[in-house]
């Protein structure tokens, strides 16, 4: 069995309910190499956190060239399982999505993450759309001989609003379980849900998902405990780490030229 066979199961066992996998997501080989030395089991891209440190902003506009240059750069220096953020998988067609995975997987990835926004706009795939776009990405895996960890991204609660009603809250979650379930079926492994964070609603989801749920952690979300104890499967930190490495980086700047 190859490497990367054994790198994608081992992402995929990763996955429990209760014992979440933690992801601390980094953004090039530098912030890789830092995370493998702290005793992580996966290395993760954000795709937010990428675009940032490389001088564009987030929504596919970094390159798709320069996105594999940093996954390559990525892959030679850390030796644990590495999962990309592809954000609507840099193709407006299911045949694109096919030929961006098949890159990335030879580039050496065993999971990504690939979303439901539609890139510039406030909406969504259809779900039947994103379903072709998600079997796509299964089926070039499947050429490559790959068990490629798929989590489909819903972008569901990023557009909600946070006051919604009781009732409207529960419709977002019943179209969540609903995106899920089509996801599932069309080769999905996992289900991100960020901008979730009230608790019953997360409860809901691991509790009638048959996906393991990905909840992204803000200053707005419960706990690791508790969302551990709600059967959360993965803990993704999302863009907060560069965010804090930035902020210590401003604050040595300013302390060294304020040294007087």
């Amino acid at each position: 069995m190859s490497t990367q066979i054994q790198q994608a199961q081992q992402l995929h066992d990763l996955h429990v309910k209760g014992n979440p996998l933690i992801l601390v997501n980094i953004w090039d080989a530098g912030s890789a190499a830092v995370i493998e030395r702290t005793g992580a089991k996966v290395i993760a891209t954000g795709s937010w956190s990428v675009a940032t440190a490389h001088g564009y902003e987030d929504g596919q506009a970094v390159p798709f060239a320069q996105v594999m240059a940093n996954l390559k750069q990525i892959k030679d220096n850390v030796q644990l399982p590495i999962t990309i953020d592809i954000e609507s998988g840099y193709g407006d067609t299911p045949e694109h999505v096919s030929q961006s995975v098949q890159m990335i997987i030879e580039a050496g990835a065993v999971g990504i993450n690939i979303e439901d926004q539609i890139i510039g706009e406030q909406r969504l795939y259809a779900v039947e759309e994103q379903c072709a776009r998600i079997v796509a990405a299964r089926q070039a895996a499947d050429q490559l001989g790959i068990p490629l960890f798929i989590n489909a991204r819903t972008d569901i609660f990023l557009q909600a609003d946070p006051l919604s009603s009781v009732s409207m809250q529960k419709e977002h979650i019943e179209h969540a379980l609903m995106r899920a379930t089509a996801y599932a079926n069309a080769g999905a492994n996992g289900f991100f849900v960020p901008g979730l964070s009230d608790p019953s609603s997360i409860q809901m989801l691991c509790t009638h998902s048959s996906l393991p749920i990905n909840i992204m952690l803000t200053t707005d979300t419960p706990s690791l405990k508790e969302l551990s104890s709600w059967g959360v499967s993965r803990i993704s930190y999302g863009p907060s780490p560069y965010q804090q490495v930035m902020h210590t980086l401003q604050k040595i700047g300013q302390d060294a030229l304020s040294y007087e």
